[in-house]
């Protein structure tokens, strides 16, 4: 019986998926991996909460151990083993022993890759400090979680508004830490769009966190082997007693590289749809390696737990038997908590389709997780992004508190199969009032994007300049004198069709109400009354009062 020998290099998800895989595959095959850290298989995405101390047991963060391997896989771990070279030409690879410096070759059938991706240190991070940080691994974690239980830093800095970032500043935030957050693009979490960034931004401002957006780390400054602060290019410096430093990851490749393996356009390890790389006894997956993107449909670098562990899979499973089921492309699918708030994206922004050339446009569904009616419904902030010709949903961002999760993974599902704003609109979704409702936000938001794409109404988005014209504020009273557009006329949705002769049909008219959804009502009814330029605001007052200059809002009734 022919018995192949599978060589892995690196475990934690792709590397530990595609060795079990391999496994339940090919009972004869004789299986190693080769992993430099300490640990084989952790959760990585819990090393926060572990620093947090919600997760007290350390162990419930490793999914698997080297023991676990042998006893239920037959496959043999070297934890502490790098591999740092590849001959394709005699199938082997050499590695080393991280403990003991010690050299050897090892001859592999098939070998797959995935050594995974690094932290990006910037040049003026690169020293050696006791409290400054990145996290990545377990080792990373435990380093952390060890200098504030022993130092119990009053002071902490994360450099980085990024999901990792924003999870450590609570992190630090609940282990006692006056914590700054700083980015170096103008809102905390860029992947989102701005006016979605923002509620979680005002989130973390009422949780005390000192927020600096739009600001450049250029040096920190350090003081008998500690970080004691961080410089700014404005010349600004702040206290430090721990700085964590959380701007990116990028894609081990050194090794695939100077094996001659093909690297693709955004500089990941290129592989095809069965996770082969440039050679056909190699394979990759995981954070090192390129995935379709599902609305783009170009290769790219999307560092998930998810892909890397499906795509591990695959790699896996070609390894040992020369086949397997096509990876599927991937929408970046994300979500990160908050002080109780969540914010989730799936396939791209607003910002990023428009970027990538694409004719897009978005809507907003604002409302509570589950019917009203039901105590204990939470507000979300749905924003959908469209095709307006084709109709495709291009991507979706979300923003509150419960069932977010559920509305993303929704969309998310539609853009894996290529679904349209209909499609959305037709989903025979579950209800229970405490649960969601019979209309759902997805609904909500498909409904309004129908009736964009059909010329129901045209809108402002948040951040786009107010035409000239008329403003119709349709809110209440008591909602008016909270604040509202300068020089606007207060006629409710109430009474609106009664006093029409308060407007100029011949001029435009730009219609705002709390949320978006009177102000579309409104506009229906205005241009079936001769009105023929309406406008409304997208999101309503909810949305842009943030945008909106300070000297252009006024309080108390207007007209």
């Amino acid at each position: 019986m022919v018995r192949p020998r599978i060589l892995v290099v690196g475990g934690v998800a792709a590397g530990a998926s595609a060795a079990a895989r391999a496994r339940r595959m090919a009972e004869s095959a004789e299986i190693v991996i080769f992993e430099r850290g300490e640990e084989v298989s952790f959760a990585n995405c819990g090393l926060p909460y572990y620093i947090a101390g919600q997760i007290q047991d350390r162990k419930k963060l490793l999914v698997a151990q080297p023991a676990d391997f042998r006893e239920k896989f037959r496959i043999e771990v070297h934890t502490r083993h790098e591999v740092v070279r590849v001959d394709r030409q005699a199938k082997q690879v050499e590695v080393v022993n991280l403990d003991s410096g010690q050299r050897r070759r090892e001859a592999y059938d098939k070998l797959v890759l995935a050594p995974g991706a690094s932290p990006v240190v910037p040049p003026w991070a690169v020293l050696q400090a006791s409290n400054l940080f990145t996290l990545r691994d377990m080792t990373d974690s435990d380093r952390i979680r060890a200098y504030v239980d022993e130092h119990r830093p009053a002071r902490a800095v994360v450099i980085g508004a990024g999901f990792i970032g924003l999870e450590m500043v609570e992190a630090l935030t609940e282990r006692g830490a006056a914590v700054t957050l700083v980015e170096l693009q103008p809102q905390v979490l860029p992947l989102m769009d701005a006016e979605m960034a923002s509620r979680i931004e005002a989130v973390l401002r009422k949780h005390k966190v000192d927020v600096r957006v739009g600001v450049r780390v250029n040096a920190l400054s350090a003081e008998g082997g500690r970080v004691t602060g961080v410089r700014f290019d404005n010349g600004e410096e702040i206290p430090a007693d721990l700085v964590l430093v959380s701007v990116g990851v990028r894609p081990n490749v050194e090794l695939a590289r100077e094996a001659g393996l093909r690297l693709g356009p955004s500089g990941g390890i290129a592989v095809d749809e069965l996770q082969r790389t440039s050679d056909p006894d190699i394979c990759a997956a995981g954070d090192a390696t390129e995935v379709v993107h599902a609305v783009l449909g170009k290769s790219v670098c999307v560092p998930l737990a998810g892909p890397a562990n499906r795509n591990g899979r695959l790699a896996g499973q070609h390894a040992v038997t020369g086949k397997a089921r096509p990876a599927t492309p991937v929408a970046g699918s994300a979500i990160v908590g908050v002080f109780g708030e969540a914010a989730a994206v799936t396939g791209l922004s607003l910002k990023a389709a428009k970027q990538a050339g694409l004719d897009a446009t978005a809507v907003y569904a604002i409302g509570g997780h589950h019917a009203g009616y039901y105590p204990g419904a939470e507000q979300m902030v749905l924003k959908l992004v469209f095709d307006p010709a084709s109709r495709r949903v291009l991507g979706a961002q979300a923003v509150g508190g419960a069932g977010v999760d559920k509305r993303i993974d929704v969309i998310a599902t539609a853009i894996r199969f290529g679904g349209t704003i209909d499609d959305l609109a037709g989903l025979d979704l579950t209800y229970a009032p405490q649960f969601g409702s019979a209309k759902d936000p997805v609904h909500i938001a498909a409904f309004v994007a129908q009736n964009q794409a059909d010329g129901l109404f045209q809108q402002i988005l948040p951040g786009e300049p107010i035409p000239p014209g008329q403003v119709l504020d349709v809110r209440t009273t008591p909602e008016v004198a909270k604040g509202t557009l300068p020089g606007a006329v207060h006629i409710s949705l109430q009474t609106l069709r009664d006093n029409l002769n308060r407007l100029d049909r011949d001029r435009p008219v730009l219609v705002l109400c709390g949320i978006g959804q009177r102000a579309y009502f409104a506009s229906r009814i205005l241009m079936q009354s001769g009105f023929g330029d309406v406008w409304t605001l997208a999101g309503g007052y909810t949305l842009h009062k943030d945008t909106w200059p300070a000297a252009e809002q006024t309080s108390g009734s207007c007209g």
